[in-house]
């Protein structure tokens, strides 16, 4: 098989959820003693993270917006290539497309109502693009892969997709998130603190910010130890809003907001962490929890959509409107030793249900049951 797949952002430098997962997926594929080969198509970018394989071929497209590069670049590329099948992986793809069409739907949350509107135009612009693309592809796909049974269900009510035309795919986690000595060099580089409670958020309002600063500031309240914050992804002015907002700006000198925090970082942070806040309003899987889950931190999470799916019944599950209880799960966690290890423990069997070994192998499944 010829497979010609999507990766348009792997090579740009500050990656998301989405970048991960198909680098990650790709990089199993290269692994594969099998005679296809592979196309990856991706837009020029610093970060050269992926090298040419003898199975797999790097293909750098330049097109001076992502609407067109993906509506007009894309399906071009892909015909000159002569591939027997295109997977997009990061939610949309071309309207016209020369091959069979897979198509990895995240989510579709921008399909739901919001609660508030996007604070950069980047995201902006993404959300009314997607809400255009994605219900125009669906039809011509040959197979559309989600990431959880929650997802999928949601994808199928909301969308009336026929339940054959989907499947769920579970994500995995990179081994380099695993249990290790923490490297105080990589933790100085973010945080003068030896043990801190870690946040890993962004601006879209499912992330919970606002709600999980109030959280931390009902925890600085009633802890006698009163473990620091860092959190990431955030910049100060952000932070500063919402803590304007939720009226708890005498708490901002115990956070530390480094920004975007590289991936290649993250194992050591984890593992220098005291737990882990994971309490979003709303994923579709939630890599995160699993690399932390790995390290063997702690983590506290929302009792919402696909989380507890991911994390599984042992976990903590908390709900995501309700600031104390994050607090006391915090509590909970710093005052009861026992408890603590015994989520460092769950959390450590319960990743070995997942990997990208896994999610490849049901890629290539797929492929072949369009292709044959």
């Amino acid at each position: 098989m010829k497979i010609a797949i999507e990766a348009q952002r792997i090579f740009r430098r500050d990656k998301h959820g989405m970048d991960f997962v198909a680098l990650e997926v790709i990089r199993e594929l290269q692994k594969r003693n099998d005679d296809n080969e592979y196309y990856i198509i991706v837009a020029p970018g610093e970060d050269r993270c992926l090298k040419e394989s003898k199975n797999t071929f790097i293909v750098e497209v330049k097109c001076p917006t992502y609407p067109l590069w993906e509506q007009v670049a894309l399906p071009l590329t892909v015909k000159r290539l002569g591939v027997d099948i295109l997977h997009c992986t990061s939610n949309t793809a071309p309207l016209w497309c020369p091959v069979p069409l897979v198509l990895t739907l995240h989510d579709i949350i921008y399909m739901e109502p919001r609660q508030h509107r996007s604070h950069s135009l980047y995201q902006e612009m993404g959300w009314y693009y997607r809400r255009l693309v994605v219900p125009r592809i669906l039809k011509k796909c040959r197979k559309i892969i989600t990431v959880s049974n929650f997802e999928c269900n949601r994808i199928r009510e909301t969308l009336h997709i026929a339940p054959e035309l989907i499947i769920a795919v579970y994500n995995g986690y990179s081994p380099h998130f695993h249990e290790q000595a923490v490297d105080t060099s990589i933790v100085q580089k973010y945080t003068s603190e030896k043990q801190f409670i870690f946040f890993l958020g962004n601006t879209d309002p499912k992330k919970n910010a606002a709600r999980t600063l109030k959280a931390y500031s009902l925890y600085l309240q009633q802890s006698a130890i009163k473990r620091p914050l860092l959190i990431a992804d955030l910049k100060e002015e952000y932070i500063d809003f919402l803590l304007q907002q939720e009226k708890i700006t005498d708490i901002k000198s115990n956070l530390y907001y480094p920004g975007y925090i590289a991936n290649k970082d993250l194992a050591t942070l984890y593992n220098a962490s005291f737990a882990f806040l994971y309490p979003s309003l709303r994923e579709s899987f939630g890599i995160p929890m699993l690399e932390a889950m790995a390290c063997g931190t702690p983590v506290i999470t929302s009792h919402t959509s696909a989380m507890p799916e991911v994390a599984g019944k042992g976990s903590i599950l908390i709900n995501p409107y309700k600031p104390e209880e994050i607090a006391d799960a915090l509590l909970q966690l710093e005052m009861h030793d026992s408890f603590y290890k015994q989520q460092k423990a769950y959390g450590l069997e319960r990743v070995k249900q997942f990997s990208w070994e896994q999610t490849c192998e049901k890629y290539i499944d797929i492929y072949k049951a369009i292709i044959q």
